[in-house]
């Protein structure tokens, strides 16, 4: 997801929570700074609704849930508040809330051009040091390729894998669960990517 302009007033949470609630927009927080969040293209929306739809097939019925695009993530407490565009999570406290995922176990972002470096840098960086998360999976939208990044035993190690083929299937064994990448793409004609106008 990308991110458009700051509004430069300090916040606490609790006041980005109140103005949360009352906005047609919606806003990340960090450190106290609150950033609206840009729009997506339809094929991001798409593939977001892909995703979802598979994962909410497999925890559903295991009496997880399965978030999108609206929902925040407590990354950092009383510090960062993302939106990924996908969320799994088991945690009966973050089931029966209201806002907020304390407790995620699966996190998607889809890539757009204005956020794949946020995606894979930044937020690469604080998603890993959520204690619940077991998988980061980061998906393009303007060809076929999925990275997945998958907490191992070893404190602060994390595996990464890339996908590029349809038939390809990505395993969650941890959740004990697979996914064939052409389910992220099912039904999807990609576009070239949009160019900026001028080139500095």
């Amino acid at each position: 997801m990308g991110q458009a302009q700051v509004l430069e007033k300090k916040y606490t949470v609790t006041q980005f929570l109140k103005m949360e609630e009352k906005s047609e927009i919606r806003h990340e927080f960090y450190d106290g700074e609150v950033f609206a969040m840009a729009g997506t293209t339809m094929n991001h929306n798409r593939i977001v609704g892909r995703i979802r739809g598979f994962l909410e097939t497999i925890f559903l019925p295991k009496g997880c849930d399965v978030f999108a695009e609206n929902i925040k993530v407590e990354a950092i407490e009383n510090f960062y508040y993302p939106y990924p565009d996908v969320i799994v999570t088991c945690a009966p406290e973050d089931i029966n809330g209201t806002y907020i995922v304390k407790h995620p176990s699966v996190l998607v972002e889809v890539l757009s051009k204005s956020s794949a470096n946020y995606d894979r840098g930044f937020k690469l960086k604080k998603y890993q040091d959520i204690a619940s998360l077991q998988y980061y999976m980061l998906v393009a939208q303007y060809e076929c390729y999925v990275e997945l990044f998958t907490r191992t035993a070893q404190q602060g190690v994390w595996t990464y894998q890339s996908f590029d083929k349809a038939d390809d299937i990505i395993s969650f064994s941890l959740l004990d669960f697979t996914m064939p990448v052409s389910a992220v793409y099912e039904g999807i004609v990609f576009l070239e990517e949009e160019k900026p106008e001028f080139e500095i």
